[in-house]
């Protein structure tokens, strides 16, 4: 049964599935922590994106030939993609990396007789309900400055896909890494970069084609033209739409191998 749950005296016995009990029992001492500090962590992961969105919007988009109104439609839905990541990945690594180094928690749960894809899911969906509260709140901002964008069923799929993904990465980059300041250098060129080149900010059709291919093979890049498809009732660029499925696909086996084989 799930924490925290007492069964009165000749009440029916329902069970949860397992699927379902497991990841919850992992995600639970995360879940209390973001309960009890729900302020403090949604403030940390909307101050980045906010700030984009204001220095940028503002700054560059009045300097543009269409103009403010017009660049906003184009960098909000980049901005909820780029929260998508910031409100994910950090959280997620980190939490991991000191229940890992500090508390050795993450050793003790594994003790448990709960299965590796349970702790991958459990782990992942603190990030995954961070990245919700985020974008939920970018979206509000959003439709109030520019009016007019469409949100849809399958926007909010996207979101879920997107932050569930990135959720998975920070899971890896925990497992992988073995220090907390290698953890701080592979946020700066890889995660920093990210949220710059994978056209979160700006057109990347203009960009020398050697780096548009490179830029092409990051993760980010896919959610936010799916995204920004979705957001601006555009045609959907479903090939990144699958490619952001392979790699989330590819991230949920790879934390799967490493906690199953020890390799953390």
């Amino acid at each position: 049964m799930l924490p925290g749950k007492n069964i009165p005296k000749g009440a029916p016995d329902i069970r949860v599935p397992r699927i379902i009990d497991e990841p919850y029992r992992v995600a639970w001492g995360d879940l209390c922590f973001f309960k009890d500090n729900f302020a403090e962590v949604l403030i940390s992961c909307l101050v980045g994106p906010l700030l984009y969105l204001v220095a940028f919007g503002y700054g560059i988009g009045s300097n543009m030939q269409d103009g403010v109104d017009e660049y906003m439609r184009f960098m909000i839905p980049g901005i909820i993609s780029m929260a998508t990541l910031s409100a994910t990945f950090n959280f997620v690594s980190t939490k991991i990396m000191v229940q890992k180094l500090f508390y050795s928690s993450f050793d003790e749960l594994l003790l448990c007789p709960i299965k590796p894809s349970s702790v991958v899911l459990g782990k992942a969906l603190v990030g995954v309900l961070r990245g919700m509260c985020s974008c939920t709140i970018i979206l509000a901002i959003g439709a109030l400055i520019s009016p007019g964008f469409s949100i849809t069923p399958f926007l909010i799929v996207l979101i879920i896909l997107s932050s569930f993904t990135f959720s998975l990465l920070g899971i890896t980059a925990a497992l992988v890494i073995k220090r907390h300041n290698s953890l701080v250098v592979f946020t700066s060129l890889v995660i920093v970069p990210m949220t710059f080149f994978c056209g979160t900010i700006f057109n990347t059709s203009n960009i020398p084609q050697a780096l548009g291919s490179a830029i092409f093979m990051l993760p980010l890049t896919h959610p936010t033209a799916a995204i920004r498809a979705s957001m601006l009732d555009e045609a959907m660029p479903w090939l990144s739409v699958i490619i952001l499925c392979g790699y989330c696909a590819l991230f949920f086996m790879l934390d799967y191998y490493l906690i199953k084989s020890g390799k953390y």
